[in-house]
């Protein structure tokens, strides 16, 4: 999927994942552009969210590569230092941000502890990045100093995602990001999401099952099915006109207006 002028943030060959007898990952592979945004689209079990803690080091791959900002990152770092440059290339936004933000600290404190851990800053510079990135995800300074029970879901999602964003990663990683919250937060989520990819240069992966938020994020899509790709393409052309069998029910699952649960049966 990359320019061959260009080369990838990330780039995944023949990737395989097995569990016992499980094989939950098979021969996955794409890549993705600076700046780019890359779907990877099917039901539960579909291999999809096991792709992304490959990617983010969360799983060990049983075979295949993986490459970010042309370091290969296919086995465990070696050292501390690893971890950081890994960190600063890719990062991941999880589906629940109550679960992924530490309930005792305040937004503004889990920024400044991924800062302190990637960037020898002093602190009055630590302060002031802190506080562009809470305003970079739509906050203010009463939300900034609040600890997560006191916010909203779509605001602890905003500060999941500033906190990732500390890092200055080149991919960002969303899974099932905005899955949990309501439709109209959902679109304003996606909506800041757009802006700072054309502010930053930010690369996405998006794992998801939801067609609207694929259509609205990426670029490129590629549909999982018992984890293998069966389709790719641009976002437009695999769900206007799937080719495969699996997509088009994919796409037919999707509610239609006016659809009524049970209607169908009726």
């Amino acid at each position: 999927m990359a320019d061959p002028g260009h080369a990838p943030v990330l780039e995944v060959t023949g990737l395989r994942k097995e569990f016992g007898e499980l094989v939950a990952v098979d021969d996955v592979s794409f890549s993705l552009e600076a700046a780019r945004s890359l779907a990877i689209v099917g039901e539960s079990g579909s291999g999809k969210t096991t792709v992304a803690r490959i990617i983010v080091g969360l799983e060990r791959p049983t075979r295949g590569t993986i490459s970010a900002c042309s370091h290969d990152r296919s086995r465990p770092a070696r050292s501390a230092r690893d971890r950081r440059r890994r960190g600063r290339e890719v990062q991941i936004v999880f589906q629940d941000p109550y679960t992924s933000l530490d309930p005792r600290q305040s937004a503004e404190a889990s920024i400044d502890e991924v800062l302190r851990k990637h960037h020898r800053w002093p602190a009055d510079q630590r302060r002031a990045r802190v506080a562009e990135l809470i305003g970079l995800v739509g906050l203010d300074s009463r939300q900034a100093r609040a600890l997560p029970r006191a916010l909203s879901g779509g605001q602890r999602q905003r500060v999941a995602i500033a906190r990732s964003l500390a890092a200055e990663p080149r991919v960002l990683i969303l899974d099932e990001s905005v899955a949990a919250l309501d439709v109209s937060i959902q679109a304003q989520v996606l909506n800041l999401l757009a802006d700072i990819r054309d502010e930053t240069g930010v690369s996405y992966v998006l794992i998801s099952h939801d067609l609207a938020v694929v259509r609205q994020l990426t670029d490129e899509a590629i549909v999982m099915y018992r984890g293998r790709v069966v389709e790719r393409g641009s976002t437009a052309q695999v769900l206007d006109d799937p080719q495969e069998s699996y997509t088009r029910r994919l796409r037919a699952s999707v509610p239609r207006p006016g659809w009524r649960p049970g209607a169908d049966e009726q």
